[in-house]
């Protein structure tokens, strides 16, 4: 299990500890939403806030990963609940390790649901 998955993990058990010891101190994450948060005592603060307005993450599967060097990509399918409301959606992210800790994450969402082409786009 890479860094990524570890830090997918964690998320997935709820279990903020094991998420910080992914990163580094001075570590940058970018979640799919817009916010950033830089360090790791922000990352920590984002955690606790997060889980403790009731959000929880239901499922967190990765499906592929890939490593070139210190950069490490995973695509996944992501479902959690927010404020009494479930969201599902597919994403990918991209992180960078230094000293075997990820310092930089950036995740992305698909923001349609996929479908074949076939001569014409949905409205």
């Amino acid at each position: 299990m890479n860094q990524l998955e570890r830090y997918v993990d964690g998320w997935r058990r709820h279990d903020i500890q094991a998420v910080l010891d992914t990163v580094t101190e001075d570590c940058t994450v970018i979640e799919c939403y817009g916010p950033v948060y830089r360090g790791r005592p922000r990352v920590e603060q984002w955690m606790h806030a997060w889980f403790g307005a009731g959000g929880t993450v239901d499922g967190w599967e990765i499906t592929s990963v890939a490593e070139a060097g210190d950069t490490l990509v995973a695509e996944w399918h992501f479902e959690c609940t927010w404020k009494g409301e479930a969201g599902v959606f597919d994403g990918a992210t991209v992180a960078r390790l230094t000293d075997g800790r990820i310092e930089y994450l950036r995740e992305y969402a698909t923001t349609a649901e996929l479908y074949d082409w076939t001569g014409s786009w949905r409205e």
